[in-house]
């Protein structure tokens, strides 16, 4: 037979009622680093960037629980394969997942689901106070439980995933000390597009985070389908849709806002409102401005003399780059860098203007 649960009881259920979470003051930091070392096997951690202590009360301000939340793992088979994102995505989005880093119930204060509660209640809070404090949302939740010791109980009940298990190595001050018993990957969205928000090409603008901020003045930015407008065509003269210069000024104003490969061009040219898609020159059907697709952009990048579009890039620099005092745009041809069908292959860099630093390039070839 099954060992019964027991529930909370009368006074119990009353407690649980009238828990409260809370972020710890900072002069309680002291006093729940105390209780971890006294109680929590991994004792108090020391966390670096961004985190929050919260403190679980009950009606008398009583402590019931203590919980952290930082910096998420950088490398987590289980987590990235569960959201399905890229390296390259992975690492501009990491600040978007956290990591609940302790969990503590007060030890002779507890009873059931006061795990499940003071989680639940943390969790409701969490994503608010993280934009509050640090200017960005939290969209995910990862944890990492021992099964030689736990069973994940309080997670499973708040209905957290088990995504996996690590493969059992710890940071230390030098790369990764030796695998350990690997642990249970519990993770908890916190919106319920989470996943697709975080592997989509472009990300919404609250969710932005990092990287460096690009600041161009519109009539810069607009400008750059005059400069393109002299390189010769590579295309045939049938079925051109779009035009040229608008083609790559879509694909160099996507660069500069950071955009990833061909797709991460293409929807960042769909995110642009009429307004923004009239000033690239983008033409109208049916009434409103549409814009080139994925292939039409790598077909025409993989094929441009990358000489004319160099000397146009540096056209651009001189009139605008300097007098924005933020970022150029340069583009080089790679030397004996030539495609199957002939193309040679160059890249396109984002330079700054006063530091020199070469904040991002892209190298175009006939496949990403």
């Amino acid at each position: 037979m099954s060992k019964a649960v027991r529930k909370p009881n009368p006074e119990e259920q009353a407690v649980l009622e009238s828990l409260q979470v809370r972020i710890a003051e900072p002069h309680e930091l002291k006093r729940c680093h105390q209780l971890l070392d006294e109680h929590h096997y991994l004792g108090s951690p020391k966390p670096v960037g961004e985190r929050l202590y919260y403190v679980v009360t009950d009606a008398q301000g009583q402590w019931r629980a203590v919980l952290i939340f930082a910096a998420a793992a950088k490398h987590l088979r289980a987590r990235d394969q569960w959201i399905g994102w890229t390296d390259a995505q992975r690492e501009k989005r990491l600040a978007l997942v956290v990591n609940n880093i302790r969990f503590l119930l007060v030890p002779e204060q507890t009873f059931p689901n006061l795990g499940t509660k003071s989680l639940r209640l943390a969790l409701a809070r969490l994503s608010s106070d993280w934009q509050t404090k640090y200017g960005h949302p939290v969209l995910v939740v990862e944890t990492f439980v021992d099964p030689a010791r736990f069973r994940g109980t309080v997670y499973k009940a708040a209905n957290w995933i088990l995504a996996g298990t690590s493969r059992g190595y710890r940071r230390v001050s030098k790369g990764y000390a030796n695998a350990r018993s690997p642990k249970m990957v519990f993770l908890k969205a916190l919106h319920r597009d989470a996943r697709s928000l975080l592997s989509r090409a472009v990300m919404d603008p609250p969710y932005q985070t990092g990287g460096t901020k690009i600041m161009l003045r519109a009539a810069s930015m607009y400008s750059l389908p005059d400069f393109f407008a002299a390189i010769p065509d590579p295309r045939r003269t049938h079925g051109r849709r779009h035009r040229l210069a608008t083609i790559l000024a879509l694909a160099a104003g996507a660069h500069l806002a950071g955009m990833r490969g061909y797709r991460g061009m293409s929807d960042w040219a769909k995110s642009l409102g009429q307004r923004a898609r009239a000033r690239f020159g983008c033409r109208i059907e049916n009434g409103h401005r549409v814009v080139p697709s994925e292939g039409i952009i790598r077909d025409v990048l993989i094929r441009i003399d990358p000489v004319e579009l160099d000397k146009a890039l540096n056209r651009w620099n001189d009139v605008y780059g300097k007098e924005d005092k933020s970022l150029a745009i340069d583009g080089k041809t790679m030397c004996n860098a030539i495609d199957d069908e002939g193309h040679q292959t160059h890249v396109m860099s984002v330079i700054g203007h006063d530091t020199k630093t070469c904040y991002t390039q892209k190298k175009w070839a006939t496949c990403e």
